[in-house]
């Protein structure tokens, strides 16, 4: 793993890290077919049991509630709280929030998929994390992702007392797809005035459709993450090649990356998104945000949740727990 403060500089060369070669060899063993050759219904499936393989025991949490609330439109929106704290110990106070997206393309993943990865930062950052389960594709094509989750933020900052949050100390974070959530809220929430927004977590984001993958790495069959997979989901989530173009699709594209809430990045040195998160990255420095970027140069896409059999996963969740408790504890009064 690499740490460092932004500037302008190529990854590192790296290899493949040995626990990262474990994981992909349980998915290959499991002999479960690929992901972009499935129906929507039938990748779900498959790739909940991928994860099921990978990820490790969920860590106990104090309080774990499923919420829901009503959209704009009408759709009733689950949420999944995750509540570690001890009156006892950390006082009866509100406490710092993060709303949080899954990864999956816009197409897969879900609450259940992400639950391990939620109960690890809220125990490790002391924070109340509320998971998002935003509609997917190709039932729901962009926006609608983006709209709900734009309503979640807004719905946890008006309503942080019965949270548990304190509205001065909301977070937004995810991986992947939910990392492309997260950068489009913050931008959104800027441009309107609000939720206020103490920090942005961005985990291996997709960041930029415009592009059709020329920047992309590109990587065998074995890797699953691949092209083909990342065009299936492109398939999934969008409308037109119009909306390839639109900021709320790709967030790198917006005309404008200054005030935003500062930003941890962190990227995978084996995963076809890894230029363009490190892009991202570039772009918040450039306007003026404090960015952080780490690095994991030998693992893939989606390691975050694999940590069964990869250490690192461990490692980076303590990463989000240190920045958000700087983060949080910076802006509380």
């Amino acid at each position: 793993m690499s740490s460092r403060c932004i500037h302008d500089q190529p990854a590192p060369a790296a290899r493949l890290d040995s626990s990262a070669e474990r994981a992909l060899a349980l998915i290959r063993a499991s002999g479960h077919p690929a992901v972009e050759h499935l129906s929507a219904s039938e990748a779900r499936r498959v790739s909940e049991a991928n994860r099921a393989l990978l990820r490790p025991d969920p860590v106990d949490v104090r309080r774990v509630e499923d919420r829901a609330f009503q959209t704009p439109d009408g759709h009733r929106l689950a949420l999944r709280t995750y509540t570690d704290r001890n009156e006892d110990r950390d006082g009866t106070e509100e406490a710092p929030g993060l709303v949080y997206f899954h990864g999956g393309g816009f197409t897969v993943g879900s609450i259940e998929t992400h639950d391990t990865i939620c109960r690890e930062i809220a125990v490790g950052a002391r924070v109340v994390v509320v998971s998002v389960a935003y509609r997917l594709g190709p039932e729901h094509k962009f926006p609608q992702a983006v709209d709900d989750a734009v309503a979640a933020v807004e719905h946890v900052a008006c309503n942080a007392c019965a949270f548990g949050i304190d509205p001065r100390r909301l977070a937004v974070g995810g991986d992947s797809a939910g990392g492309n959530l997260a950068a489009v809220v913050a931008l959104n929430a800027r441009d309107r005035g609000g939720p206020h927004l103490v920090a942005q977590v961005l985990v291996y984001a997709k960041t930029d459709y415009s592009d059709r993958g020329a920047r992309l790495l590109d990587f065998p069959q074995d890797f699953r993450f691949n092209r083909n997979l990342l065009e299936f989901f492109a398939c999934n989530y969008l409308r037109s090649e119009a909306d390839r173009a639109d900021w709320r699709c790709s967030p790198l594209l917006a005309d404008d990356h200054t005030r935003l809430p500062p930003a941890l990045i962190i990227t995978a040195g084996f995963d076809p998104l890894g230029e363009e998160g490190e892009d991202y990255a570039l772009r918040l420095a450039r306007g003026g945000v404090p960015v952080t970027l780490k690095r994991f140069p030998g693992q893939v896409h989606g390691f975050l949740g694999w940590g069964r059999v990869v250490p690192e996963a461990s490692l980076a969740i303590a990463d989000i727990c240190r920045f958000l408790k700087c983060q949080t504890a910076a802006c509380r009064d």
